[in-house]
C-alpha cells in the first residue's frame, strides 16, 4: 500500500458518521494488516455515500434531511478528522451515488427516492448549483468514463443505463441512443467503468448478475455483451422483484461491485457473500465460483487500490471485516469497530 492509500472511510448512516481508519498492510502477504480507527466525524444525517478528492483531501458526503444536500468536509489525513466546510442544498430528495470527474472539478450525484440526477461544478471545496438535472425512476448510481467526457447513470426503476455526453461546462447531452436496456426485471443498480477492457459492468439487484456492456471510446456508447452469476447458487436464493421483502422470500439481494484488475468483487445481502468474478481477456466476466461470507447486510465494501485488501460493512453489524487478496479467495484479517448502519466504504 503506498500512503495516498492508507486511509479508509466509511459511513454509517443509522448513526450519521463517517469513521476514518489508517490500514496498516503489514507483511508483503498482509498477514499482520490491520485497521485503527483514528476518529468519527458525526453530524453527517443518514450519510449512505460519499466521494473523496485524495489530491485535495477533501470528501462530498450526501446527507438526508429536510432539506437534504451534499456536505463538503476537509480531511486531516494525521487525525483522521473531517471538518464541514460548505453545503450544497437539495430539496428533491437525498444522494445515494456520488462521483468526481474531470480531476474534482465536477461532481455527478443520483437520486434514488427523488428519480434525478445532476452534474454540479467543484471550487475549492465548494459544491456549486447543478448545471444539468436529468431524470429517470430510482436513479442508483452514477460514474463518468475514465477521460470525463461521458456519463453513466443507472435506473434500477426503468431497468436501463443513461448515457450522456459531458460537456466542459459540466452540462449532459443524450447519446444516440439515449439509453440501453438491461434485462427486464434484473434491478441494475451499481456499476464500474473498465477502461482496460473497453467495458461497464453493472450489478444487478434482483437477478443477482453483473451485466457486461462493452465501451465504445470514441462517442461513448454502450452495446450489451452478456451477463454472468454473481451469487452462490447453492444459497437457493428466489429471483426478487420490486418492492419485495427479499429477507421475507430469501430472493436475492445484490448490492455493491468493485473491480480491481482482472476480477470483479460482488455483495449480496441476503445471505451476506462477496462473490468474485475473474474477467476474460476480451473483457466477457464468468461465473463467480469463490464466495465469503462477511458482515450481515453487505450494501458496501472497497478494494484496496493495489488489490491487496478488501473492506466490506454491513447495514446490520457495527463493524467493518478487513480481508487480505488471495487470487478469488478473501481471508480474514481484522474485524473493527465503526458504527451504526455502516453501508459505504472507500480507500483514501
Amino acid at each position: 500500500m503506498t500512503d495516498t492509500a492508507s486511509l479508509v472511510l466509511v459511513a454509517n448512516a443509522g448513526d450519521g458518521s463517517i469513521s476514518t481508519f489508517r490500514l496498516t498492510p503489514g507483511s508483503s502477504d498482509g498477514a499482520s494488516a490491520g485497521l485503527d480507527r483514528l476518529a468519527v466525524t458525526e453530524g453527517l444525517t443518514g450519510c449512505s455515500t460519499f466521494v473523496v478528492d485524495a489530491a485535495r483531501d477533501l470528501v462530498y458526503a450526501g446527507v438526508k434531511g429536510e432539506p437534504a444536500g451534499i456536505v463538503a468536509l476537509t480531511l486531516d489525513r494525521a487525525s483522521g478528522i473531517l471538518t464541514p466546510v460548505s453545503r450544497l442544498d437539495l430539496p428533491g430528495g437525498g444522494m445515494n451515488y456520488l462521483a468526481l470527474t474531470r480531476d474534482g472539478s465536477g461532481l455527478l450525484g443520483v437520486s434514488y427516492g427523488g428519480g434525478y440526477g445532476i452534474s454540479c461544478p467543484v471550487a475549492d471545496g465548494v459544491v456549486g448549483e447543478p448545471v444539468s438535472r436529468v431524470t429517470y425512476p430510482n436513479l442508483h448510481s452514477v460514474l463518468p468514463s475514465p477521460d470525463g467526457r461521458f456519463a453513466y447513470l443507472v435506473s434500477l426503476g426503468a431497468d436501463l443505463i443513461a448515457q450522456y455526453a459531458l460537456a466542459d461546462d459540466l452540462s449532459l447531452t443524450p447519446l444516440d441512443p439515449p439509453t440501453v436496456a438491461a434485462p427486464a426485471g434484473s434491478g441494475p443498480r451499481h456499476l464500474v467503468v473498465d477502461d482496460a477492457h473497453d467495458a461497464v459492468y453493472v450489478m444487478t439487484e434482483f437477478s443477482g448478475e453483473v451485466l457486461h456492456y462493452r465501451r465504445d471510446r470514441a462517442d461513448g456508447s454502450l452495446g450489451f455483451a452478456g451477463a454472468a452469476t454473481a451469487i452462490d447458487a447453492s444459497a437457493g436464493l428466489g429471483r426478487s422483484v420490486f418492492g419485495a421483502d427479499p429477507l421475507a422470500h430469501h430472493y436475492i439481494w445484490g448490492a455493491d461491485l468493485h473491480l480491481a484488475g482482472d476480477r470483479l468483487w460482488a455483495s449480496e445481502r441476503t445471505e451476506s457473500m462477496l462473490g468474485s468474478l475473474a474477467i476474460a481477456a476480451d473483457g466477457t466476466p464468468t461465473d463467480a465460483e469463490a464466495f465469503t461470507r462477511t458482515e450481515t447486510q453487505p450494501r458496501g465494501f472497497d478494494v484496496s487500490p493495489d488489490g491487496r485488501f478488501l473492506v466490506a460493512a454491513g447495514e446490520k453489524s457495527t463493524t467493518v471485516s478487513l480481508y487480505a487478496v488471495i487470487g478469488d479467495h478473501l481471508e480474514l484479517r481484522q474485524r473493527a469497530e465503526t458504527g451504526r448502519g455502516a453501508n459505504w466504504v472507500r480507500f483514501v
